[in-house]
């Protein structure tokens, strides 16, 4: 995000081997993302994103049939934000105590089970305890998790699609609604987010990038121009590998 002559969010395109960033696009709009891989992307065969339907669409528009890969953490997100939508809907209904408690110890529904202190599982077991919505919502997350772990390590493809659509299964005989639409954007992905298992590539590391950007953009107190801000951001990642930092 920068406040630019060209709008307000970029888009950094970056490659997904080396980690280095190659440009940054004034916008985020389809039509800007088009024209830049039909006039630069011909040799493109993978393209990994977050899952923005624009982003796909204007990628399936301009390249000849590219293999699609969904990001990790932004598919398995949606999971957590349903798990997230349960827990603040149904603890309306409760004490203002374990409200504000349940609210300030929601990390323990979103830690594996076995990742949590005897205190956590006693904080666990409460809340779970007194919803059980929260209490079938918790085991979803905990399925799911089960499956994603076990996927990651797995070479079998058509295993993981037959163990991810018995997920689905569970979360329709659960029928909570955060988590029918979470695995709807998961059903509409699908093929995108087993490329994710089968290639291995992530997005995370773009992460970094976007925080470095930002640490430029508040050392020079923003940026006017949207090529300045470009040019300081690619220059940096350049000077970098020679060990030269711009401030």
């Amino acid at each position: 995000k920068a406040d630019t002559d060209a709008g307000t969010y970029q888009l950094i395109i970056a490659n997904a081997e080396t980690h280095e960033p190659i440009d940054i696009l004034p916008n985020r709009r389809k039509e800007t993302i088009k024209d830049y891989l039909m006039k630069y992307g011909a040799d493109v065969e993978i393209v990994v994103m977050d899952m923005n339907p624009s982003f796909k669409a204007a990628v399936r528009k301009a390249l000849n049939r590219p293999i699609i890969i969904a990001d990790r953490f932004h598919y398995c997100r949606y999971i957590y934000w349903a798990l997230d939508e349960v827990r603040r809907n149904v603890q309306k209904e409760w004490h203002a105590y374990d409200r504000k408690k349940c609210k300030k110890m929601r990390h323990v529904l979103y830690k594996r089970f076995d990742k949590l202190t005897e205190t956590n599982r006693w904080y666990l077991n409460r809340y779970i305890g007194m919803s059980k919505e929260l209490k079938q919502a918790y085991e979803l997350k905990e399925a799911y998790c089960e499956w994603f772990d076990w996927a990651k390590t797995s070479n079998d493809l058509i295993e993981i699609k037959k163990r991810l659509e018995a997920f689905y299964r569970k979360v329709e005989e659960a029928n909570i609604p955060a988590f029918l639409k979470a695995i709807q954007t998961l059903k509409n992905w699908q093929v995108e987010i087993l490329n994710s298992l089968s290639f291995g590539y992530s997005n995370g590391f773009l992460e970094g990038i976007n925080n470095k950007s930002k640490v430029l953009k508040r050392n020079a107190y923003g940026f006017r121009s949207y090529e300045h801000f470009k040019a300081k951001i690619l220059l940096n990642n350049l000077y970098k590998k020679i060990g030269v930092h711009l401030g």
